[in-house]
């Protein structure tokens, strides 16, 4: 058996580790997070990678993952090469927002990002949407809250719908976008509300099963050899930099177990 590292700033990556325990089920997870980090969109580029690097560092020590996935946009844009860079070897698989699928589904030709403010201004995103999706009109949001309102909406149940359509709100003043991008891995957890409170039917797309998928093809990849031993995997675990009053009941949501704060990073 195989454990993966699954890394996000909050429960975010939940939506992707939800797509890789439906493709891959017989894999042991570990979900880190890095709740007292949360959210990272208000950090300066610097820090903010030196503190990821570090924290992945911390997790990949003591998880001992086969691979790791980086569940989160921001992360992935800001300190991707680094981590690939710190852990020569070990598979590391970011998170890119799906511009390619959403260009080759749109008919209008106007596709919007819903996204965080630095995933939004980001020359990675800019960079995907030359390649990708040239002679569109590409509608890039920063929502400044979305990723909060989904976490106390995993935690609670409940979140106010109007804060959710404020958020989304500047997608659709274009009467011609018909695709959004979900930018951020935390918005998939709250994409019911979205449906809900959009003036108007779009298709709504998420990277967390291309993400599973890639996950997959690392894993069956003859060149990758077991780096836990059989007796050492165990089963699923929790570790986050900080335990906040409505993690447990959003871990418990997903079936996952109690979370731990992690107590081998010192920030």
């Amino acid at each position: 058996m195989r454990r993966i590292l699954v890394f996000d700033s909050g429960l975010g990556g939940l939506s992707v580790l939800a797509e890789i325990r439906r493709l891959i089920p017989d894999v042991a997870l570990s979900y880190g997070c890095d709740s007292a980090g949360f959210p990272y969109g208000d950090w300066p580029k610097d820090a903010l990678v030196q503190r990821i690097r570090q924290v992945v560092s911390g997790l990949i020590a003591s998880e001992r993952p086969d691979v790791v996935v980086i569940a989160c946009n921001t992360a992935s844009t800001a300190a991707l090469a680094e981590i690939r860079q710190d852990h020569p070897g070990l598979p590391v698989i970011g998170t890119v927002p799906a511009i390619k699928p959403a260009a080759a589904s749109s008919l209008s030709r106007v596709i919007g990002v819903l996204a965080t403010p630095g995933t939004a201004a980001s020359p990675y995103l800019e960079d995907l949407c030359q390649r990708f999706a040239a002679g569109f009109r590409v509608l890039k949001v920063g929502a400044p809250h979305l990723a909060e309102l989904a976490e106390q909406f995993l935690g609670t149940g409940q979140v106010d719908p109007q804060a959710v359509a404020a958020e989304a709100a500047p997608l659709f003043a274009d009467p011609a976008l018909d695709t959004v991008v979900l930018g951020c891995t935390h918005y998939p957890l709250v994409l019911p509300v979205l449906q809900e409170v959009a003036p108007r039917a779009v298709r709504w797309l998420d990277s967390g099963e291309a993400i599973a998928r890639q996950t997959l093809r690392v894993l069956e990849a003859p060149r990758l050899a077991p780096a836990v031993e059989p007796e050492d995997v165990g089963g699923h675990r929790v570790i986050c930099t900080a335990v906040l009053p409505h993690y447990p009941a959003a871990f418990a949501r997903m079936d996952l177990p109690e979370p731990q704060k992690f107590e081998r990073v010192h920030l």
